[in-house]
């Protein structure tokens, strides 16, 4: 039996003439917008959370330019290409200078579905700090070995940076980008969420760690190893059940749920 969300999702996806699986995406990522506006992680309207249309075109889905995050929906996301050139008809517009480091991920990193970009000021002061994220919290031990740091150069708009920030990401999950912000990039749109929640925690918890001026507690390497390799993974996990770890998967329906109570509408 089809169910009633199915059907609603494929007659919405037939009213704006997207197929159901990029319907799904665009559903997908316009909640990401609205969560991460509810948790304010903004920037204002600018800074983007960009995610790959399934299928056999390099195609992206973008924040309308003037929207407010808590404005997006899964009809007024804009698909561009990888040169940022807007492919179906649409009132809006992008911000070109966005996508910089976008693309840069996305032409890199095939496995890459979404990449999460942000401003927050925990991001931006543990990008300003010469030690970058330690390890000093169970929340930052799980992007053990998966951190990445590329140097400030400008604001974001040249486009010959972004091979450097291509290779400066390698097979990375999270960038830092010096004096700028963090960047997340994930198989998933939900993955992408619950990274930033993680990483967001954890660069909170080291400045107010710092700030004491006490002495800080460094795990072990192998420690922190061991945690990291037990979150955000496609590996096998056997103390998981199911094999696989839960993080950046089983939260993600209860967060809709947040979201059809506090700010419905991003299906739309």
């Amino acid at each position: 039996m089809v169910s009633v969300a199915t059907m609603d999702a494929q007659r919405r996806a037939e009213t704006h003439s997207f197929s159901a699986v990029e319907h799904d995406m665009r559903v997908q990522l316009a909640a990401c917008y609205r969560l991460v506006a509810h948790y304010g992680w903004t920037e204002l309207i600018y800074n983007h959370i960009s995610a790959r249309v399934p299928g056999k075109e390099e195609h992206y889905l973008l924040n309308p330019f003037g929207l407010l995050f808590e404005e997006v929906t899964a009809s007024n996301l804009v698909k561009v290409d990888m040169d940022c050139n807007i492919v179906d008809k649409t009132p809006h517009k992008v911000h070109p200078a966005g996508f910089v480091l976008h693309h840069a991920v996305h032409a890199a990193r095939p496995d890459v579905v979404c990449v999460l970009h942000t401003h927050t000021p925990a991001g931006m002061a543990i990008s300003a700090l010469k030690c970058g994220l330690l390890p000093l919290t169970q929340n930052a031990m799980m992007f053990h070995g998966k951190v990445g740091y590329h140097d400030f150069e400008g604001l974001a708009l040249m486009t010959d940076e972004r091979q450097r920030i291509a290779d400066n990401l390698g097979d990375n999950a999270v960038l830092i980008l010096r004096n700028h912000g963090v960047l997340i990039a994930a198989s998933s749109v939900s993955e992408a969420f619950s990274m930033m929640w993680f990483l967001e925690k954890a660069m909170q918890a080291q400045l107010f760690a710092m700030a004491t001026g006490q002495a800080l507690n460094i795990p072990s390497d192998a420690a922190a190893q061991l945690t990291s390799q037990m979150a955000f993974t496609q590996s096998r996990v056997a103390q998981f059940d199911g094999g696989k770890s839960p993080v950046g998967k089983l939260e993600w329906p209860a967060l809709l749920r947040l979201l059809d109570r506090v700010n419905p509408g991003y299906r739309d």
